[in-house]
């Protein structure tokens, strides 16, 4: 069920991609169809593209090693994370800065390879972030709020309020970011996705231009949005959360919508989805 939310740019012409994960790539454990054909299209033809995700806890090379045992070959260097992405905005408008931190592995790692120092003590706090801790006390919310009271500015990686597992929905990145909110009455700076910024980082990353640069994702609200917001093509599929009525009823709808990337790698790389393999690339039915 290819469908074309608009029919005016050509799907051919699209030359890197930024690749959601979850709904996108795989759902749990389980690869979704047409990752890996479309995948390897993709390094086989040379074209760059990047997996980026809101997940602020891990690394690039952890996220690289599960798509690896997934049967999806990766490498570090593929990953972005809103981790990479917060940090690279705090290093760059405050090179060498102090920051107290509420996170994991991931932004402490992220932070400290931009060269920032992280403190505990709110009084020698330059800036605070905000990403999923896993581990946090009272003690630590105490002390970021105090840091930020003081006038220190407020990061967050992203603002997802909770997160799926295999017992039901927990508390997100988003569930801390909203307790500092309420106890300081300053709004977090969000970094990842739905903001712009985290595409934006994408995009200088691959080097590309907007115009000829979609992101692919499974979320109205956050991958296609954001997308929109910084300017980009967008390609919805139905694998994961959204519905074809929940794209439809977008104010700016995505650009093209298909049912997997299976569906995409046939009409993007052309008969049997195998680059270089001809076909229509032409949007057939256009939603009204």
């Amino acid at each position: 069920m290819k469908k074309a939310m608009s029919d005016v740019f050509p799907l051919q012409k699209i030359s890197a991609f930024i690749l959601d994960m979850d709904g996108v790539i795989y759902r749990g454990k389980v690869v979704l169809p047409g990752a890996v054909d479309f995948i390897a299209g993709l390094h086989a033809m040379g074209i760059p593209f990047v997996y980026l995700t809101n997940n602020s806890t891990t690394t690039p090379e952890a996220v690289a090693g599960r798509l690896a045992d997934m049967g999806i070959p990766a490498n570090a260097s593929e990953v972005l994370t809103s981790a990479e992405a917060t940090a690279s905005a705090v290093a760059r408008e405050m090179p060498g800065c102090r920051v107290l931190v509420l996170g994991e592995a991931g932004i402490r790692r992220a932070l400290l390879a931009e060269g920032c120092a992280l403190v505990q003590d709110h009084r020698k706090a330059d800036v605070v972030v905000v990403g999923l801790d896993r581990e946090c006390t009272y003690a630590t919310l105490r002390e970021a709020a105090l840091a930020v009271r003081q006038g220190a500015p407020f990061f967050a990686t992203n603002s997802d309020r909770t997160l799926p597992t295999e017992i039901g929905l927990i508390p997100g990145a988003g569930a801390l970011v909203g307790a500092l909110e309420l106890a300081t009455d300053v709004r977090a700076r969000v970094i990842g996705k739905p903001s712009p910024e985290i595409f934006r980082y994408a995009l200088a990353h691959l080097g590309t231009e907007p115009d000829f640069t979609a992101v692919v994702g499974d979320r109205p609200e956050t991958d296609i949005l954001g997308g929109q917001q910084a300017g980009l093509r967008t390609i919805a599929v139905l694998s994961g959360v959204g519905t074809i009525d929940a794209f439809a009823a977008m104010q700016s709808r995505p650009d093209w919508v298909f049912d997997s990337l299976a569906e995409l790698c046939e009409a993007y790389f052309g008969q049997g989805g195998r680059p270089g393999g001809g076909g229509d690339w032409s949007p057939k039915t256009t939603v009204a």
